[in-house]
């Protein structure tokens, strides 16, 4: 079926623009003013007054499959995302069994296939005995190896140096890495459990898994990426004194050294551990009112290149455990995009910038083929919202299998409206088409 947006506010390249979109065969074919339908084939779909976004490609997720599905699918999880208008993800590596083998990889990528109603790809990862299997990637077909300078699930925390100092060395594509230095949390978490034992109030957090220790390790992960002249990816900052090692070279492409920041960092403070306890207890911590202001600058100033979820649910029931046992992470990919807007509605960003942030850059970064942007010829991935459609979250409209997000009670100014993944509508007005099944994303290296 041939479709027709008619009346967009586009939002693309750094401007808006009225303009129509017709697209056939997946892709958008034109992009123009006062396009008619061809025929009576043509699905006319009229959105005068409403913003139509290049899909938001998130470039960190845990959707839990295989291995932990008790807390979420690739299906219900990438259902939520197209809710949220993220029309392509990036998903980890840290399932059960890790994906730390071309086999096991690949065997998510079949999952992906059968289970995605949006566009999927998936991390290699690493341990500390992995690395030749790592090594062996095709770069063309998928978008990083992600490795854990933190503790993490099952064997994927690498801390040999020597392991470490070969991957930046050979990396045959980017490094993609999380920072966390592992001895100083150690030492962090042993001096709180020897006041508090498991009851460790949720406040300290932040100061177990500490400033000290998100620079001491993301300041390696640089200083080896300068050595080597690694294309390093740095995952989530959470904390100003790390801003120090990014720069905001231009072009984009250029940049060996890139970061991303997450929607929680951006959105919450350390005060809202006392009203929302483990619901915002995430790796890294939520910090201070100051790291997270100066992350949205960054943002803004374009040391941050990308803003994205690490979407990561975890049950009720596991979430209402002690600060020992209570496991870090939330679920974030249906309301990421609507957030980020209430930073417009509020005078904080523009809306070109944002799209810039989770569309452009993530597709510019990762080397994504013929997506990220409206261009024509490109595959049509659509989000179209209503910047005036007042709505709060929540149990009742939340889709994540969990049940539960971070931002319950929370009211939006805006509204996801559709979302469309290669010319499907897979989302319109808070129906979910669930026939269609999302592509494995390619990547031009």
């Amino acid at each position: 079926m041939k479709i027709l947006i008619k009346n967009a506010q586009v939002v693309n390249e750094g401007e808006i623009f009225e303009s129509d979109i017709l697209i056939e065969d997946e892709r958008i074919v034109r992009i123009d003013q006062h396009i008619s339908p061809t025929s009576a084939e043509v699905k006319v779909i009229d959105v005068e007054g409403k913003y139509v976004l290049p899909g938001i490609i998130d470039d960190q997720v845990h959707f839990r499959e295989p291995g932990l599905t008790h807390k979420g699918e690739i299906y219900t999880e990438s259902r939520a995302a197209a809710a949220g208008g993220i029309t392509s993800f990036i998903e980890q590596p840290n399932t059960v069994p890790p994906a730390v083998t071309l086999e096991k990889l690949e065997q998510k990528y079949q999952l992906g296939a059968q289970r995605s109603v949006v566009n999927y790809s998936f991390m290699m990862g690493t341990a500390n005995d992995s690395l030749d299997e790592t090594l062996a990637i095709d770069p063309k077909t998928v978008p990083g190896i992600k490795v854990f300078m933190g503790s993490s699930t099952g064997n994927m925390l690498v801390d040999n140096p020597t392991t470490l100092e070969r991957l930046f060395k050979e990396a045959p594509t980017m490094v993609v890495t999380h920072c966390e230095d592992e001895a100083t949390i150690k030492a962090n978490l042993a001096k709180y459990k020897a006041e508090y034992g498991d009851d460790i109030p949720m406040h300290a957090h932040p100061l177990i898994r500490s400033e000290e220790a998100c620079y001491k390790s993301s300041s390696f992960a640089v200083e080896l990426a300068k050595k080597y002249n690694t294309r390093l990816h740095v995952f989530h900052v959470s904390t100003a004194r790390e801003l120090s090692l990014f720069s905001n070279k231009k072009p984009l492409r250029e940049k060996r050294i890139t970061a991303e920041a997450c929607i929680h960092h951006l959105w919450f403070n350390d005060t809202y551990y006392d009203t929302k306890g483990s619901f915002i207890k995430w790796n890294p911590a939520v910090k201070t009112e100051h790291d997270r202001s100066e992350i949205f600058k960054a943002v803004l100033d374009d040391r941050i290149d990308v803003v994205a979820t690490d979407h990561a649910p975890h049950t009720l029931e596991e979430k209402q455990n002690p600060y020992t046992s209570a496991p870090s992470g939330g679920p974030m990919v249906q309301h990421a995009l609507v957030a980020m807007l209430e930073f417009y509605h509020r005078g904080e960003i523009s809306l070109e910038k944002i799209v810039e942030k989770m569309a452009h850059n993530p597709a510019i970064l990762f080397d994504i083929s013929e997506r990220g942007f409206l261009r024509e010829g490109y595959f049509a991935d659509l989000t179209i919202v209503d910047l005036h459609a007042p709505w709060s979250v929540n149990r009742d409209n939340i889709l994540y299998k969990c049940g539960w997000s971070p931002m319950e009670g929370t009211a939006f100014k805006s509204r996801v409206m559709y979302t469309l993944v290669n010319g499907n509508v897979v989302y319109n007005k808070g129906k979910i088409d669930d026939t269609h099944r999302g592509k494995r994303l390619t990547f031009e290296r």
